[in-house]
């Protein structure tokens, strides 16, 4: 039994003796090992000292160690081509450009696309070239009309108040006013800003509205970060002495599905993956970015819905198409088990298999283009609902070799505990967060 199984001291504690987790627990079991060393590299609060990528605060993204550790371990050098088909913040296509390895990403979420769009520019900035713009536009805020923004979406008018709404309205006007070369790079800024201008806060499945949080003024708030952008631009050159960066490995990044990559122009097939994809949590990433999306990506609600609709389906409000199936064994166990418990929310099997069918899709796209001996590394994490186990990393792991790859290893990186509602009823169970890691 390998070290990950005997922390959680025996399946048959989480999964009736026989079942079908039971056996893919039993399958992966001499391949799942623990390398709890990488628990604090496998969420974002690892980039918080690192330069640029500590800027805007992506909250699902991984570390750039964590990158920088698999792109060492994949022996990765500028002749490979490394994708991510979520990129985030482009935490992947970051790192992959600081060793100067060219990389692809895409990306459903407007403003994810953006921010790993706009990212790798900031390591091309020189000194006093961000203050130098913002001291020659701050004076010229105020003779701006407010810029359009989705007004009718209802957070909006909950998370400001008017004078603060107005004053970011005017500036974003204004940065859109900028040459081209200094737009995306202050309007990153901007976005970096609106939290904590605002009266929400970035928490689990949404933005919490807190009356009494303590709301920074935009100037000042855009000023202190004009001031970190400064400072950055200064201690990369301390982090990377030798640092030399040609803006011919810039990454690509695409707004594109991963579930349909035929539109995306690869250079050549990609040689590494390193990737999480959206957890099968709940999360809405249109609810919890919907103040970068309506200030910037959406003209109203209908298109935010839109967006909603059309990214993964690894929120509460995924739709469910009725021909639509379980596309594991495993999956359909757990969804028939859910149907039998009183659930929170009634929709959670629904989620739970849209989830699934999408990543089937995901996984059949990944082969298709990669590269014959291509690598992949990818962060996932199990979740329990009303008791149930749900092994999402045996499951696509399984899914990927019924495809073609060759699961290599699961490297538990952490275990995360259950809610106090759950731990109440059904007990404390370890939940994993792993990488699996994959070869084509």
């Amino acid at each position: 039994m390998s070290m990950a199984l005997t922390k959680i001291t025996s399946i048959s504690n989480i999964y009736p003796e026989g079942s079908v987790r039971y056996n893919l627990e039993r399958k992966f079991s001499k391949i799942i090992h623990e390398e709890l060393q990488l628990r604090n590299l496998v969420s974002y609060v690892g980039n918080k000292n690192i330069p640029f990528l500590r800027i805007y605060r992506y909250k699902e993204a991984f570390s750039f160690d964590l990158v920088r550790e698999f792109l060492k371990r994949f022996e990765a050098t500028s002749d490979d081509y490394v994708f991510d088909p979520f990129s985030g913040m482009g935490t992947t296509l970051f790192t992959s450009m600081i060793r100067g390895i060219p990389s692809i990403g895409t990306d459903l979420l407007p403003v994810a696309h953006f921010v790993s769009k706009t990212l790798p520019k900031f390591l091309f900035l020189k000194e006093n070239e961000v203050k130098r713009v913002w001291e020659s536009l701050k004076p010229k805020i105020n003779l701006y009309e407010p810029a359009d923004v989705a007004l009718d979406v209802p957070i909006m008018k909950k998370a400001f108040d008017e004078s603060t709404l107005l004053t970011l309205r005017k500036l974003k006007a204004a940065i859109d006013d900028l040459p081209e070369e200094y737009r995306d790079i202050f309007l990153l800024m901007f976005f970096s800003i609106l939290e904590e201008c605002s009266f929400v806060s970035k928490d689990g499945q949404f933005l919490r509205i807190r009356r009494d949080k303590k709301i920074e003024n935009p100037i000042n708030a855009m000023s202190k970060k004009v001031a970190q952008v400064e400072e950055d631009i200064r201690r990369i050159k301390l982090f990377y002495p030798n640092l030399t960066l040609d803006k011919h490995i810039l990454p690509e990044v695409y707004l594109a599905d991963s579930r349909d990559l035929r539109g995306v122009p690869f250079k050549k097939q990609p040689t590494i993956l390193i990737t999480s994809p959206p957890y099968v949590n709940r999360y809405d990433y249109t609810r919890t970015y919907s103040l970068e999306l309506c200030f910037h990506f959406v003209k109203n609600f209908e298109e935010l819905k839109a967006i909603r609709f059309r990214i993964l389906r690894s929120h509460i409000e995924s739709k469910l198409s009725k021909d639509e199936k379980p596309p594991h064994p495993a999956v359909e166990e757990v969804v028939n088990a859910l149907h039998k418990k009183k659930l929170n929310n009634p929709r959670i099997p629904h989620m739970i298999t849209a989830y699934f069918v999408d990543m089937e899709k995901v996984i059949r796209e990944w082969y298709r283009v990669l590269h014959p001996e291509a690598k992949v590394a990818m962060v996932v994490d199990n979740v329990r609902f009303e008791g149930e186990m749900v092994p999402v990393d045996l499951i696509l792991s399984e899914m990927a070799e019924n495809v073609g790859f060759s699961v290599e290893k699961i490297i538990v990186a952490r275990y995360k505990g259950n809610s106090a509602q759950q731990m109440r009823k059904y007990g404390k169970v370890p939940v994993r967060e792993s990488i699996v890691i994959w070869r084509r």
